[in-house]
């Protein structure tokens, strides 16, 4: 899975998942064992991170909107993705 950035500790990954279990555009972040899958509207579709790492995820999204639909739809077609400035 495409690694998209890495900020705090925080893994940020993205695959297009053509007919699978998660049927809406969004992302897998990791952070010390644990993942959360979460779309890029903001909506948690399973798993959780520690709240305050969770804060910062979603600011990072929120930053990079356009960026994480662009690559979304990079993948999607088969092209390669471009890195995300981390979060600073």
């Amino acid at each position: 899975m495409p690694t998209l950035s890495l900020f705090f500790g925080i893994i940020v990954r993205m695959y297009s998942e053509k007919h699978g279990k998660h049927n809406k555009p969004h992302l897998h972040a990791e952070y010390s064992g644990e993942e959360v899958v979460i779309a890029l509207d903001g909506e948690i579709l399973e798993g959780k991170l520690p709240a305050s790492k969770m804060k910062l995820l979603e600011a990072w999204m929120e930053i990079h909107k356009e960026d994480l639909l662009a690559n979304w739809t990079l993948l999607g077609k088969g092209e390669p993705f471009f890195k995300i400035e981390p979060l600073k």
